[in-house]
């Protein structure tokens, strides 16, 4: 069952990932551009097929995807050609290939728009439609958790009524309150959920009038409320169980706080990162609701679909149903689809929200001519910027081994 979880959780980065990659190749062939490779996986071929001067193909690697488009970098770009020694820059070699790529595909016949002559518009769908299509696919997710399969949560019908409460009669058995009752109002206020009856309790002093609905008809009973040693007020009853579900604007509500506290993770993920790997030598417990890499992801799939028996003692008690438990994966998956969204966005390449900032640039220095009257300015040279992509790479190789590293040694669990 531990590893049903992991075959789920690889499944479902497959198709988030297909997905993505098919949110960027759509909108770039419709614009005319030249798409000549759509990859799900990395390392060798399982599978490929040739369509409409595109192959498609899956490999061996279920570790990511790409799709291939022609022209990203203008290949008669003004920037650095050779460094000091003589050799050529990086930003060269990228115009060099760029261009090489574009004269292969004029040779097979190819027709189309390089990305880098493509207008600014265009540039920020083809580039947002990946991320924008993980956002899509958090939002489904979540709609299928809030709406089709619910959470369980207490409600307002009564499953048991202690005898007592430290030793003394409780104030529900004192009002004669049974089990399977259910409370309609509470001191003439209708109760609808466990959380009014909760706050109607605490702000009783005195005795009060409880409707019940018992066997299909309506009894009115009086009940006082005990008082804790904290001095809150307690009715002492346990209240029964039941699935409930959401609503359109609870939907909203999970993806805005889940687009909010994603987004504060990015934002603070050097500090996280830092003191994670300083935790390493310090002995300092891991924060429980801190970043973790595919292979915490992975752990806490396989939690979701196990149980204690399996290896490690890794799963959630065997009581647990199977709603809930696909709940919690799809959630799961909802999750990783916004961290997928909101990483593309940061604004450094090689991510996806590096080549909107480069489209941007672009469209500015278009609109600035414009105004001025000034010829339309050739494409911007973002290949000045390819320095930048492999130093972003290696941070996230970095970054990668970290958390993998966290995820062995001090992983996060459900249990």
């Amino acid at each position: 069952m531990f590893l049903l979880g992991l075959f789920i959780l690889v499944a479902g980065l497959l198709i988030s990932v297909a997905l993505h990659e098919l949110g960027h190749m759509l909108p770039a062939k419709k614009f005319g551009a030249l798409v000549p490779e759509y990859w799900i996986g990395f390392g060798p071929t399982l599978w490929k097929t040739k369509k409409k001067g595109t192959t498609y193909g899956l490999k061996a690697l279920p570790l990511g995807g790409f799709v291939r488009i022609l022209g990203m970098f203008y290949p008669d770009g003004n920037g650095p050609k050779v460094k000091r020694d003589g050799r050529e820059t990086l930003s060269e070699m990228a115009r060099q290939q760029s261009r090489l790529e574009l004269d292969e595909a004029a040779a097979e016949g190819m027709q189309g728009t390089p990305f880098y002559a493509l207008s600014t518009p265009k540039k920020l769908i083809i580039m947002l439609g990946g991320p924008v299509m993980n956002l899509l696919i958090a939002v489904l997710l979540v709609a299928i958790v809030t709406l089709g399969i619910g959470w369980n949560a207490p409600s307002t019908t009564i499953a048991e009524v202690p005898a007592s409460e430290g030793g003394e009669t409780s104030a529900a058995v004192a009002a004669g309150i049974e089990p399977g009752d259910t409370i309609i109002e509470w001191d003439g206020t209708t109760i609808s959920s466990w959380q009014d009856l909760t706050e109607e309790i605490q702000g009783t002093s005195q005795p009060v009038e409880v409707v019940v609905e018992r066997d299909g008809q309506l009894l009115t009973l009086t009940a006082e409320p005990g008082i804790a040693e904290d001095g809150s007020r307690y009715l002492g009853v346990v209240s029964a169980v039941e699935r409930q579900k959401g609503t359109v604007g609870d939907v909203a509500s999970t993806i805005w706080m889940q687009t909010k506290l994603t987004g504060q993770a990015v934002v603070a993920l050097p500090v996280s990162l830092y003191e994670l790997t300083t935790s390493f030598f310090t002995g300092e417990e891991r924060d429980q609701n801190g970043v973790l890499s595919i292979v915490g992801v992975a752990r806490l799939a396989g939690e979701i679909t196990g149980t204690p028996s399996d290896a490690g003692g890794a799963g959630l008690p065997s009581g647990v149903s199977f709603l809930d438990r696909a709940g919690l994966m799809l959630s799961l998956l909802g999750a990783l689809n916004m961290a997928l969204f909101i990483f593309n966005l940061i604004p450094l390449p090689p991510l996806d929200g590096g080549h909107v900032v480069g489209a941007l640039w672009g469209g500015v220095r278009n609109a600035s001519a414009k105004v001025r009257g000034k010829p339309k300015p050739p494409p911007a040279d973002t290949a000045r910027m390819v320095p930048v992509s492999y130093v972003v790479f290696g941070v996230l190789m970095v970054m990668t081994v970290i958390l993998v590293v966290a995820d062995l040694v001090k992983p996060i669990t459900f249990v």
